[in-house]
């Protein structure tokens, strides 16, 4: 199977004839809904890439979803496809897979639809107390949208970086059944293990949010908290095939930061949890748990391309 390629670089080769023909599909698509909400509210990329306003009462407002249609979707108007979920990480935002992977070339010519949807400047897909509810956006809102005017199957496959990891995890716990996969890389998913609740507040309060806006206070709101943390959680995941990789960090991280590798290395203990747990209950799951690492892009683009066989299986894709 080939690795998940970089990112191209500017200026882009000829497309070939196949490509040119799904973009000349996708035209087709968008002008003939000239004039309507879902014209007005998708704007094109490329012949595959675009990005959807949807409109949201779970969040009490629009957010936009990046998707990566499949390359025969204009020439094949009856065919329904899988959606693979793809959720990003604290302090960015939904471009991200498209900007620091090369998703798009990865999945020319597969069959299914890569969805990217938004999960606030947290990257925590979670219900916030009083606050806007990222989990029914992404579980329930844009799996709607895609199915009305996408023609998405039921098939869903979610996977994760760091908060996004988290989300992929508590998504397919809290929601047993919704995901045929799941897979987190480097995700929070024990989010009640020592040391990470400062964690979860200290990306909380970056965004100058307070910390009690997430789930409140970690030993008052207790229910709360092990209401949504992954680990807590577990006995959901059954059924689901998972894959969970985390590095033990410390000397870890690229580009000479050690941020990275402290970050890994903090959520070390966290990932061994939920790991022993699903070995406790007798839920299947493969597990990198590998020494060294960081919180980082080049370990998560590794960590995706070893995940890729489970999650092409579970949605029913060819590798």
């Amino acid at each position: 199977m080939p690795d998940l390629p970089p990112k191209p670089a500017a200026g882009v080769s000829r497309r070939t004839v196949a490509r040119a023909t799904a973009a000349a599909g996708l035209a087709a698509l968008f002008g003939a809904a000239g004039g309507t909400a879902r014209a007005a509210a998708a704007t094109r990329l490329g012949p595959r890439t675009l990005d959807v306003s949807v409109p949201s009462a779970a969040l009490g407002r629009s957010a936009p979803v990046r998707l990566i249609l499949p390359s025969d979707f204009g020439a094949r108007p009856e065919k329904k496809y899988p959606v693979l979920y793809l959720l990003h990480g604290a302090h960015d935002d939904y471009t991200s897979w498209t900007r620091e992977t090369g998703i798009e070339a990865f999945t020319e010519g597969r069959d299914l639809i890569v969805a990217m949807p938004d999960a606030g400047p947290t990257g925590i897909p979670s219900v916030w107390r009083g606050g806007p509810d990222y989990e029914t956006f992404q579980v329930k809102e844009v799996p709607a949208l895609l199915a009305r005017d996408y023609r998405a199957s039921g098939v869903r496959a979610v996977a994760g970086v760091s908060t996004g990891g988290y989300g992929a995890m508590a998504h397919a716990a809290r929601h047993p059944g919704a995901f045929t996969a799941a897979a987190s890389y480097s995700g929070i998913l024990d989010t009640t293990a020592p040391g990470v609740p400062p964690i979860m507040d200290a990306i909380v309060a970056r965004e100058n949010l307070p910390a009690a806006s997430l789930w409140g206070h970690p030993l008052l709101n207790l229910l709360t908290w092990r209401d949504f943390n992954p680990r807590a959680r577990a006995t959901g995941l059954r059924g689901t095939a998972l894959y969970v990789s985390q590095g033990s960090g410390v000397g870890g991280g690229s580009g000479g930061d050690p941020l990275p590798g402290v970050l890994e290395s903090a959520l070390w203990p966290s990932a061994q949890g939920f790991a022993g747990t699903l070995v406790r209950l007798g839920i299947r799951a493969t597990t990198h748990l590998y020494s060294g690492g960081g919180h980082d892009w080049p370990y998560w683009k590794r960590e995706f391309t070893a995940s890729w066989p489970m999650l092409a299986q579970a949605l029913g894709v060819p590798e």
